[in-house]
C-alpha cells in the first residue's frame, strides 16, 4: 500500500550525555494528523520498526566499546 499521500510524522533524536557514556532518546510524534482508520496499525508498525532499530545501534555501539 502507498502511504505517501499521508502526513507524515516528526522524529526527533537526542543525545544526552550520561555518567557511562551517552544516551540516545527517539521520540516520534504526528500520529494524530493521521487517519483515524489506520492510526493503531501506523503507530505499531513504527514502534515495531523503531524497536529494531535500537536493537541494532545497540549491538553497533556495544560492538565498538
Amino acid at each position: 500500500m502507498d502511504y505517501s499521500p499521508e502526513p507524515t510524522t516528526l522524529v526527533v533524536f537526542e543525545l544526552e550525555e550520561v555518567a557511562d557514556g551517552t544516551l540516545l532518546t527517539v521520540a516520534e510524534s504526528g500520529f494524530d494528523r493521521i487517519p483515524l482508520a489506520r492510526r493503531a496499525q501506523a503507530y505499531r508498525m513504527n514502534e515495531e520498526g523503531w524497536a529494531a532499530q535500537m536493537k541494532s545501534i545497540d549491538r553497533h555501539v556495544g560492538d565498538a566499546s
